[in-house]
């Protein structure tokens, strides 16, 4: 039986660059012949930023310079190249809303930002259907994150043991260097793997999303052998 999903675009309305860029990956997933239609999710952005975090009752807990060593999980939380910080945390909340919305809807979702693309056809039924991986990353890893052929190597050397075509998460640096998914662009979180995330932000305060959703945090996460996305390369709205 076909699982349904939902597709969640994060995407500033009043931002020409960025509703450009959705109107390419809406296009590009009519290319592929995608069956669900990508939705536009509001997006927090800067000048509300402080609002929702304080209306979610978080804390930011991540350096603006250097590197800190986080005492409570012993994980090296290295600063961002960031112009403007409040454009840094209102990216991680609009994560963060989608997880919330993934928990509240009890159903699987697909989270992608702006300036993601289709490169093929999201077989997604497989993916839905394993039980050891909440949150399953689905984009080309080349460019998109650091050590990337590293991880796109380890990657494609990795044995899919149950047929899936999901594999666990690359380790491509130091324990204490957190490692996730590559460049948090294109996922399928199950609710699991929301309250998971939900958790780690309520527990360590909130990270950037691709540092907080990292494997030492965050269990049973996995990468896609197939890579169903990539990114746009337009003018980044974080940094």
């Amino acid at each position: 039986m076909k699982i349904p999903i939902t597709c969640k675009v994060i995407t500033m309305t009043d931002n020409e660059v960025s509703m450009k860029a959705f109107g390419k990956l809406q296009d590009s997933s009519y290319r592929v012949g995608n069956d669900f239609r990508p939705e536009i999710f509001e997006a927090t952005i800067a000048k509300n930023a402080e609002d929702h975090l304080s209306k979610l009752l978080l804390e930011w807990n991540y350096p603006w310079e250097g590197v800190v060593t986080d005492l409570k999980t012993g994980l090296k939380k290295s600063a961002y190249p960031t112009q403007n910080r409040l454009n840094r945390i209102a990216c991680a909340i609009s994560h963060y809303r989608l997880w919330a919305v993934c928990v509240k809807t009890d159903k699987p979702m697909l989270i992608m930002e702006h300036d993601a693309i289709f490169i093929q056809r999201l077989r997604y039924n497989n993916l839905l259907e394993d039980k050891y991986y909440n949150i399953i990353g689905i984009n080309n890893p080349i460019g998109n994150t650091r050590k990337s052929h590293e991880f796109h190597k380890i990657l494609q050397q990795s044995v899919d043991r149950e047929n899936t075509g999901i594999v666990p998460v690359p380790t491509i640096d130091n324990f204490d260097i957190p490692q996730g998914l590559a460049g948090n662009s294109a996922y399928i979180i199950k609710p699991k793997g929301a309250r998971m995330c939900i958790k780690a932000a309520s527990e360590h305060g909130l990270w950037p999303n691709d540092a907080l959703m990292c494997k030492q945090l965050i269990p049973h996460m996995g990468v896609t052998k197939a890579y169903y996305t990539n990114t746009q390369r337009v003018v980044s709205t974080t940094t």
